[in-house]
């Protein structure tokens, strides 16, 4: 093992070994936690998730807000998200979810101060807990672990992009198997598994033919099968590092290399087109293209979740 590697694992077992123990100890908010959170460093599609079992819990009426960190935001402190603010703000995923989900988002290093807020302003409602697997500081009622294929052979941080090691996973009360990850790769000792399908969602206006890919997501290669399944050839890519805030110079470049590719347009993800801002219209005709997920036997993955959250708030 790398010996960086090796130090920061000491250190990543050592804070879960108090926890585990009781040493340090998490707090609770009134309203129930649904954290979702995985093993690696971005890539896994946390944020396709939330909006996801968001989206589910809307069609049933349920009332609920998120809590994100704010990764990449330039503000501290715990802050209600504008949705018509800026990813500097609020960071890109939060602005997102809030944009697509219209529930209040909160952001805050501390997402028991954030829940905290959340709870002053909207009541003891569930809370979903964004990229929580490792923020135990919080505690939750129902813990989600996405994982990729990666995962089972890759390396923990700086070596590698797991946060993490794999049995790990045993404090998860599902793991989700995302990017066509199999069972038989993960240490699961009973686990529920929920199993979900991610594409992207072809655009309501129309995609330019030879469009030049451009994106600052964890896997951009994933996009790029996506499109490619979809029939989507790109001209020209430009990937750019995972939350990346687009510049005057970015546009200049992009534009160039649309005409050295003889593209005739752009296309890019969701969360790129908000980390644009107003550099959008220099880059039309453009196409954002959404990616969804699904879940598999979502109803009764939703009542199984209810009930055990519902089973642990009766035995507290």
């Amino acid at each position: 093992m790398n010996p960086l590697s090796a130090i920061y694992g000491s250190v990543v077992g050592a804070r879960n070994a108090l926890y585990d123990r009781g040493v340090l100890r998490a707090r609770r908010l009134d309203g129930p936690v649904v954290s979702v959170g995985n093993l690696s460093a971005g890539g896994s599609g946390k944020t396709p998730f939330v909006l996801l079992l968001g989206e589910l819990l809307k069609a049933r009426g349920i009332r609920f807000d998120v809590l994100s960190r704010g990764y990449g935001r330039q503000s501290r402190g715990v802050r209600l998200v504008d949705p018509g603010g800026l990813p500097q703000e609020f960071g890109d995923e939060p602005l997102l979810m809030a944009r697509k989900l219209q529930v209040p988002v909160v952001v805050g290093e501390d997402r028991y101060q954030a829940g905290l807020l959340a709870e002053s302003k909207f009541g003891a409602q569930l809370h979903l807990l964004d990229d929580g697997f490792q923020h135990r500081a919080l505690a939750r009622d129902f813990d989600i672990v996405l994982v990729t294929p990666q995962d089972v052979n890759d390396r923990l941080l700086p070596a590698g992009r797991l946060r993490e090691p794999l049995r790990s996973l045993r404090r998860a009360d599902v793991i989700v198997f995302a990017s066509g990850a199999s069972a038989e790769s993960f240490p699961l000792d009973g686990k529920l598994v929920w199993r979900v399908r991610r594409g992207i969602v072809p655009p309501t206006k129309s995609v330019p033919q030879r469009p030049v890919v451009f994106c600052g997501i964890a896997r951009p290669q994933n996009f790029v099968l996506q499109l490619r399944a979809a029939n989507i050839e790109p001209a020209a890519e430009a990937f750019y590092r995972d939350h990346h805030a687009y510049t005057e110079k970015d546009v200049r470049e992009l534009l160039a290399l649309k005409q050295g590719s003889e593209a005739d347009g752009f296309l890019t993800t969701e969360k790129d087109a908000v980390n644009l801002g107003a550099y959008l219209s220099a880059l039309e005709p453009l196409a954002v293209v959404p990616v969804k997920m699904e879940l598999a036997d979502a109803a009764n993955a939703l009542d199984t979740m209810f009930r055990i959250i519902e089973e642990r708030k009766r035995g507290a």
